[in-house]
């Protein structure tokens, strides 16, 4: 996926450029366009801007993800609802406000990947293990889609205080922990 810049765009404060770019990705590249930030480098001797050097840049990715999470979290679902000759894209429900530009819409809801359903190959979420501790994709919460998890306690056999003996053999012990295990329901 690539967002091209046209060649006659030059890096000043503004608007940016309109950026070209293929169909499916077209929230990506709005997001990236409208989120171009003049930034600039103050060149010269001890600090002095004599020479300042401008351009367009992105913000940290972070951001941009931040903004296009929010958009999906809050995107709209519409249908195709005959106006006169054509069909127009419009919210399903009447009572929520016409779409802006700048929000995302969808035509079907996602499948729910939480349940197994071979038809879209998914294999649910059921006895996968996951992180108690963690507040990302793999924590407990959200992967076991709010069914909650069991703990599983696993005696764990590992070599350990492995020492290297001169030419060519080490010696290690076999030490035993307790692993904390997490699945969800």
């Amino acid at each position: 996926m690539r967002c091209r810049l046209p060649p006659s765009a030059t890096p000043s404060p503004g608007p940016a450029p309109l950026a070209t770019c293929p169909a499916a990705p077209a929230a990506l590249c709005q997001a990236l366009r409208a989120s171009l930030e003049v930034k600039c480098k103050c060149h010269g001797v001890s600090g002095s801007c004599s020479i300042r050097t401008c351009w367009k840049g992105l913000p940290e990715l972070r951001d941009v993800a931040t903004d296009l999470k929010t958009r999906y979290l809050s995107a709209t679902k519409v249908v195709h609802r005959p106006m006169g000759t054509r069909k127009h894209l419009v919210p399903k429900d009447l009572d929520i406000r016409p779409v802006k530009d700048s929000e995302l819409v969808y035509l079907q809801s996602s499948p729910d990947f939480c349940m197994k359903n071979e038809k879209v190959g998914s294999h649910g979420t059921q006895d996968r293990q996951c992180n108690k501790t963690s507040n990302g994709s793999d924590s407990c919460d959200l992967m076991c889609c709010g069914r909650g998890y069991n703990p599983y306690t696993d005696r764990v056999v590992e070599r350990c205080h492995c020492k290297y003996h001169w030419c060519c053999y080490v010696t290690c012990r076999r030490c035993e922990r307790m692993v904390e295990r997490y699945v969800c329901k």
